[in-house]
Parts: C-alpha cells; sequence; structure tokens
C-alpha cells in the first residue's frame, strides 16, 4: 500500500470556516418561515453548495435583491448571506438601503476578514485622493474576490495575473505615470506568493515611494508552502477543490510544478479512480483549497488507504472521536487577533475565539500564542457539516487554576491583575483564568468617587473572600494600599532624623502654614520657614500639588509629629546681598517707602537701605517726598554695612558731591575746539 501524507493545512481557512459556521448557526435557528439566500455561492465548492440547496438554501445575484425585499414580510422574512469572497461597493450599499427600507428584509456580511482588509485599503486610499494614486492588483480581474475590492477605489486601477504581465505594463505606459501618481499594490488572497514577490519586487525597482500591502492570507501562504514541500517529496499528488476555487487552482500549479503526476479532484464523482492513482505510487501526497470540508478529504483518503471505517486518521494515526464536553489537547497550527486554530488530531479542526481564550482585553492573541504551541482546552461544539469543533480554554484555565485563587486568600498573597471593567458596584479584573470583584468601597477611591479611571491600569489586590459554589471571589486594592502605606510609615520613623532633607509634595495649606506628603507621612512647614521676608498666607510662595525639597527641624515619633523647614542660608536674602556688595559700592535702589526721617530703598529682592533726610540730596530738604518719589529707580552709593543688625546705609549725596568735586576740578581756560564755519 502506499504512503498517504496529508498537508496538515489542507481543508477550511479561518474565513470559509467563519463563513460556514455562522450559516450552519443561522439554520439551526431557522425561524418559521424564514428564507434564505447566499449572495452568489458562499464558498467556492460545488459538493458544499449542493447540501445548501438541499437544506432550501438558495444561490442568487444582485438582480433579484430587490424584488426579495419587496417579498419580505412578518411571517416570510428574508436573510442574504454575502458570501466569503465579498462583494462589489455598489452592490453594499443596494444591501444596506433595501435593509433600511424594508424590516424584514436583513443580510449578514461573512466576507473573509483578510478581504475585507483589502476593501478597506482601497476604500481609504479613494478618501484620501483618488487622482493622487494608481491602485494595482496582482490577481484574477474576473474573480469575485477582485471585482468586489477593486470597486471600493474611485481612479485609476489595474490587474495583472502574474509578474510578466505586471512587468510588460509596467514598463509600457504605468511606470511614467508614477511621477504624479503614489502607487498602491495589493494582491489578491490566494495569489501565488512566487509570483507576489516578483511582483513587488518588479514595483521597487521602478518606484521608491510605492505602498506595497501583503494581503495573501497568511493560512493560504503556509498552505502553498506546505504543497510545495509536499510534491517534491511524492511521486503523486491529488489536489481537492471546487472548479471555481481560485486557491485550488494555485496549489494544482504548485503541485504540478514539482510533481509531475498530479491529479486535481472537484468532487465524489471521481473517487473511484483514487484507488489505481494510489496503487500506482509509492508516496502520495494529498492537498486541499481552502473552501475543502473535512469531511470531504477524509472520505478522499479513505478510498486511497482502502479504509472502511476511517479507522486511521488522514496522516495514518487512529481518529478521535470529540464529544461535547471533553477536554481536550492540540497544537496550534495558526493565530490571529481573533482566534486560535488547533490540530486535534482527529478529523475536524479546532478552533478557539479569543473571548474563549481570556477575558483579559490587554491581551494580543497573535503575541501571546504562537504556532506549535500547545494548548488544552474544553469542547463546547462540535460540527460534522464543518468539520470544526469549537473550543472553550478559559472553561479549563478556570477550574485548574481556582485552587491557586483560594490558596492566594489563605496565604494573603498580594496579587496583580489589570482592570479590565468597570461595573455596578466595583470593577472586574481576571487571575488565573478566574474573574474577581473589588467593590467599590475596597478600590481605594472615595466613596462615590468615580471608578473609571482604573479601567485599563495594573492594581495590587488579596483575595479577601472566596464563596463556594460558583467560585466566586472578592478582592481588595484598599487593603493592599493601606499594608504598603503602613509599612513606609515604619520604613519612614525608622530613618528619619533631625536635619534629613526629602522631597516631597504640598498636600494641604492653612493660614499658618503648609503639610508637605513625604512619601505617606506628611510634615508641616510653618510660614515663617517659608520665607525669609513676611508672608501673610503659604500660597504666597507654594501651592498644592508643588513637589518641593524641605528638611526636617524637629520630629515627635510618639505623636507622629514633623517640624519642617524650607527657607535655607542659600536664599537668605542677606547672604545674597553680602555675597555681592560692599561699602563704597553704588548700586541701582528702586524706593519703597518714605519716613520723615529718610527714604527705604530696595537693593536686592528682601533686603533694604535707608537713605536718610541728610543724604538725599546737597541741600537741606524738608522731606524725602520733596526730592523722591515711590517706585522710583536711582543710584546710590553703599556707605555703611551692620552686619550684626542687618541695616544697610545709603547715600545719592555722595554721588552728587562727587560729580560737583569733579566737575570744580576741571581749569577754567580749559580749550573748546570750535567747529569750523562756512564763509
Amino acid at each position: 500500500m502506499s504512503e498517504i501524507i496529508v498537508a496538515r493545512s489542507a481543508g477550511f481557512c479561518p474565513g470559509v470556516r467563519g463563513a460556514t459556521e455562522r450559516l450552519s448557526r443561522r439554520l439551526e435557528e431557522r425561524r418559521e418561515g424564514e428564507r434564505i439566500f447566499t449572495l452568489g455561492h458562499l464558498i467556492h465548492n460545488e459538493q458544499y453548495n449542493r447540501m445548501l440547496e438541499q437544506k432550501g438554501v438558495r444561490a442568487i445575484d444582485a438582480t433579484h435583491l430587490s424584488s426579495l425585499a419587496d417579498e419580505a414580510s412578518r411571517s416570510a422574512p428574508v436573510t442574504v448571506f454575502i458570501r466569503a469572497h465579498g462583494i462589489n461597493a455598489q452592490t453594499r450599499a443596494h444591501l444596506e438601503a433595501l435593509s433600511a427600507a424594508h424590516p424584514y428584509f436583513s443580510f449578514e456580511d461573512c466576507t473573509c476578514p483578510f478581504v475585507t482588509k483589502i476593501h478597506r485599503i482601497a476604500a481609504e486610499k479613494s478618501e484620501q485622493g483618488a487622482d493622487g494614486y494608481i491602485f494595482l492588483c496582482i490577481g484574477n480581474a474576473h474573480h469575485p474576490e477582485v471585482e468586489g475590492f477593486m470597486s471600493c477605489f474611485a481612479g485609476e486601477k489595474h490587474v495583472f495575473s502574474d509578474a510578466a504581465e505586471f512587468e510588460k505594463a509596467l514598463f509600457d505606459k504605468i511606470a511614467q505615470k508614477f511621477s504624479s501618481k503614489v502607487p498602491v499594490m495589493v494582491a489578491q488572497t490566494t495569489q501565488n506568493l512566487t509570483e507576489w514577490k516578483k511582483c513587488q519586487k518588479l514595483l521597487k525597482k521602478v518606484c521608491t515611494n510605492a505602498l506595497i500591502f501583503d494581503t495573501i492570507c497568511n493560512v493560504t501562504d503556509l498552505r502553498q508552502t506546505e504543497a510545495e514541500v509536499l510534491s517534491k517529496e511524492c511521486d503523486g499528488m491529488v489536489v481537492i477543490g471546487g472548479s471555481e476555487s481560485s486557491n485550488t487552482a494555485k496549489l494544482f500549479d504548485i503541485c504540478r510544478t514539482h510533481c509531475r503526476d498530479t491529479l486535481r479532484i472537484t468532487d465524489t464523482s471521481r473517487l473511484p479512480d483514487l484507488k489505481s492513482f494510489s496503487l500506482a505510487h509509492r508516496k502520495v501526497g494529498i492537498a486541499a483549497g481552502a473552501s475543502t470540508p473535512s469531511e470531504f478529504i477524509e472520505e478522499v483518503h479513505k478510498t486511497m488507504s482502502e479504509i472502511e471505517n476511517f479507522a486511521e486518521l488522514l496522516d495514518g494515526a487512529a481518529i478521535k472521536t470529540l464529544n461535547t464536553g471533553e477536554i481536550v489537547t492540540g497544537t496550534v497550527t495558526h493565530v490571529s487577533d481573533t482566534e486560535l486554530q488547533l490540530d486535534l488530531g482527529t478529523g475536524v479542526t479546532g478552533y478557539i475565539k479569543a473571548d474563549r481564550v481570556t477575558d483579559d482585553p490587554s491581551v494580543k492573541l497573535t503575541a501571546a500564542y504562537h504556532v506549535g504551541d500547545t494548548v488544552e482546552a474544553k469542547v463546547i461544539r462540535v460540527s460534522d457539516i464543518d468539520g470544526v469543533a469549537e473550543l472553550d480554554k478559559k472553561r479549563v484555565d478556570s477550574s485548574k487554576n481556582w485552587e491557586k485563587v483560594v490558596a492566594a486568600k489563605e496565604e494573603g498573597a498580594v496579587l496583580e491583575a489589570t482592570v479590565s471593567d468597570v461595573v455596578k458596584g466595583g470593577v472586574i479584573v481576571f487571575v488565573y483564568g478566574n474573574r474577581i470583584f473589588i467593590p467599590a468601597s475596597q478600590s481605594g477611591v472615595p466613596k462615590d468617587g468615580d471608578l473609571t479611571p482604573l479601567k485599563g491600569t495594573t492594581v495590587k489586590f488579596k483575595v479577601i473572600e472566596i464563596k463556594e459554589p460558583g467560585h466566586k471571589a472578592i478582592g481588595s486594592i484598599r487593603v493592599v494600599a493601606r499594608e504598603e502605606r503602613r509599612a513606609k510609615e515604619e520604613e519612614f520613623w525608622a530613618s528619619i532624623e533631625e536635619g534629613k532633607s526629602y522631597t516631597g509634595t504640598v498636600k494641604s495649606m492653612t493660614s499658618y502654614g503648609a503639610f508637605v506628603d513625604l512619601g505617606g507621612v506628611d510634615g508641616m512647614v510653618h510660614t515663617s520657614e517659608l520665607s525669609w521676608k513676611h508672608i501673610k498666607s503659604p500660597a504666597e510662595v507654594v501651592s498644592v500639588g508643588d513637589v518641593v525639597t524641605v528638611f526636617v527641624k524637629s520630629f515627635d515619633r510618639e505623636k507622629k509629629r514633623i517640624s519642617l523647614g524650607y527657607k535655607t542660608e542659600e536664599t537668605n536674602p542677606w547672604f545674597i546681598f553680602t555675597g555681592k556688595c560692599q561699602v563704597g559700592d553704588v548700586v541701582p535702589v528702586k524706593i519703597v517707602s518714605m519716613m520723615p526721617f529718610g527714604a527705604f530703598a530696595e537693593i536686592v529682592d528682601g533686603v533694604d537701605g535707608l537713605i536718610h533726610i541728610s543724604q538725599i540730596a546737597m541741600t537741606r530738604i524738608g522731606k524725602p517726598a520733596d526730592v523722591l518719589e515711590i517706585g522710583q529707580c536711582v543710584d546710590a552709593k553703599i556707605i555703611e554695612i551692620d552686619t550684626e543688625k542687618q541695616k544697610v546705609s545709603l547715600s545719592i549725596r555722595a554721588l552728587l558731591e562727587e560729580v560737583a568735586a569733579a566737575e570744580a576740578a576741571m581749569p577754567e581756560d580749559a580749550a573748546v575746539e570750535e567747529l569750523p564755519t562756512e564763509e
């Protein structure tokens, strides 16, 4: 008997599986009298589409939509499913208008997410200014997928089947347009990867600012790579898929390139030929397109291997029967941000939706999981029609890890988690796959405060209550915060000493001082310690929220009181003054007040000097205001500094006398040069 090898990624891709699963669920939940249609064939597989017809699901085209909408009624509602390949923009707009106008006419969009991405790219570039771009596609111009997304771009656009056609057009007429239009290039999701890489290389040669989007489905890439490897190993290849399937056609071309004896089958009509085909080869490989149901692949393998009751798997291992509720272990074969796809070693493909992997919205599946990882999950639904099993990882994790939650409560362990949601009365976190409720009273937020800012933040908490059965747990952020605060206080009081400096935040103010948070412990800076000048309020120097450097003047451990200092000798105005001025210096001063005996003038901020009335002018004056004004700036000479009393004497008269003496010293017959005059 020949060795039969089936490609691991053969069969439904996530997009096709999602479309068939949605329709399958709808058929199970079908309302009485409801008529269900598909806009074009849901997938490119004749056998599957015949099965739908037997269940009363008919494929239609866009010309039927208006009449179906008119016929839709309460007793006979109509639902139209958009195929996995998608539709063009005009048809979508028509569907949306009909759905809005007819209450009993609706549609479900089953377009593959990879195809939807290309629709979005085309639409965005069109909205940004279609005249500034030229939209290029490598694919089949007549394929419904390509027709659909190309309709979303309103400007100049072209489709090329392969690298040779693209190269000819590129150098004949298109490249010359790149000076005024930026090329945007995409690929049909099932495009041959080798051809796509050639096209990218060609475009990059002639344009450095081209926008190239890798839109080939990664499952398609994997499927083609596996088919290439397998066809090189085998002397016979069987490629299974619908006659209209683009990705099956490309698999066939790849296999035929490396294995001359390659057979393509589209349905069960050719199964009798497979037995002899198998006997004629030593090693036969089986590859299948993205629209091929797993049961068809199994039937092909059964026929080729002469296995009567599927006693073996497609790769020769024993088939396992999946039952709802059992725990299974699978190997990850595909990862997206919406789901995991698993090889379960059975005749069906397992998949886990993102919301059944974890409840933590911060977890990104593509970052947390990789192809080849092993995952344990619970079977929640098996579909023989689609050949898939829906799994739930959370249920397994929750049961396995509940003991960890209980142990954390008993041990008083501090846990960390991200707040996933804000609900009535509190917030929700998930730890070890289990849901923990933290009441508002335990959140650390003041009573009736807004809990919304907590969402998305990482918090520390303890499990303070366990409710069995039901695996319910209550946590507390406040308990951990209180314990941390007490620990910080003990550490603070153990290390405090007079003169030690701290950086803190102004927490509140009173008429007599400001309270500073030193890190869980508060100290007070008296008003007299805030400034060298007399101030009426702490607000003249600091504000709530200011970060300040203070030092300990005194403290009382028993009463938990700390007296802080803020002003320092370095900021003492007298220290600043004496450091830059001395007797005999002439300094600019500003008149700030007047008394009968003289005027006070500001020398530097915080230091004033007295200009005695006898030192204001060279002649006797009645009062300072006869010569000076408050706010007036004048030059004065420092004539005395009393360091002990911190007083300064200034003189304007001394400067006036110096000027007068200088003028008197000039010779009376000093020559004055006269300028010549014109005659």
